[in-house]
C-alpha cells in the first residue's frame, strides 16, 4: 500500500496552547475541523505522547492559533519539535492571555478560544471535541500542510497524525511522475525537523536551520 497518497489530503497548521498550572504549554498540530455550525463545536487531534494533551485534560480551556504563510517559521520549530516537558517554548516570543488561554505572540491568520468537552481515544492519538468560546481576528493567508512541505520544506513532527518515516518519504521522492531537470545544487536535510536546504556548494559553517535553529552539524546531504 502506497501511504504517500495520504499526502494529497488537505490540512492546515495550528498552535494549540493551554495552561499547565501557572505556565503556558503548547504544540503544533495539523488536524482541526468544524463539527457543528450553531454554537460551534470543533475537533482537533493530539498524539498521546504530547505533554500539551496532559495539561489540556486538566485545564480544558485552550487556544488555537492558525498559522499564516508568513508566520515566523521558527515557531514551527519551537512548538513542533520540542517538548513542553523540558523547555519553555514561549521564551523567545512572549504570550498574551485571552479568555484564560495563552496565545503565543506573532502573526497568525486567526485565533480561537475553546473549551474541551470530550476526549475520544483513537489508538495513538486522542480526538478532542471542543466548544468555541471566542475568536480573535488575524491576517494573512492560512498555511496549508501542502505549502509547509513545498515552500517551507518541512517535515511532520513524529507525534503528528500525518508523520511519515524518512525512509518512506525518500522512497516516494525517488519515484517522480516526470523526469526532473538536472541541477547543480546540493540538498541537505535537517535531522531535527526535516527542512531541506538547497545550496551551491556546501552549507556555510555558521548555517542555522530556519525552522528549528539546528546548526550545520545536524544536516545530512541527500
Amino acid at each position: 500500500m502506497d501511504i504517500t497518497v495520504l499526502f494529497k489530503l488537505t490540512y492546515g497548521l495550528y498552535v494549540v496552547s493551554t495552561m499547565d498550572g501557572a505556565r503556558p504549554v503548547g504544540c503544533i498540530i495539523n488536524t482541526c475541523f468544524q463539527v457543528t455550525s450553531q454554537n460551534p463545536i470543533l475537533a482537533i487531534s493530539l498524539n498521546k505522547n504530547n505533554y500539551t494533551l496532559e495539561a489540556l485534560r486538566r485545564t480544558k480551556r485552550f487556544a488555537l492559533s492558525i498559522l499564516a504563510e508568513d508566520t515566523d517559521a521558527s515557531i514551527i520549530g519551537s512548538f513542533g519539535f520540542r517538548s513542553s516537558r523540558d523547555c519553555n517554548k514561549y521564551e523567545d516570543y512572549g504570550y498574551d492571555i485571552v479568555e484564560g488561554a495563552p496565545m503565543v505572540n506573532g502573526k497568525f491568520a486567526g485565533r480561537l478560544v475553546l473549551d474541551a468537552i470530550n476526549f475520544v481515544d483513537n489508538e495513538t492519538h486522542v480526538v478532542v471535541f471542543a466548544r468555541l468560546v471566542d475568536t480573535v481576528k488575524g491576517e494573512g493567508t492560512p498555511m496549508t500542510y501542502d505549502y509547509y512541505h513545498r515552500v517551507v520544506k518541512g517535515r511532520a513532527p513524529k507525534n503528528a497524525p500525518t508523520y511519515v518515516a524518512p525512509e518512506v518519504e525518500k522512497a516516494a521522492a525517488e519515484k517522480p511522475e516526470t523526469e526532473a531537470a538536472p541541477t547543480t545544487k546540493r540538498k541537505f536535510r535537517c535531522n531535527r525537523c526535516g527542512y531541506v536546504a538547497e545550496v551551491e556548494g556546501d552549507l556555510p559553517d555558521d548555517y542555522l536551520c530556519p525552522i528549528c535553529k539546528a546548526p550545520k552539524a545536524e544536516f545530512t546531504e541527500i
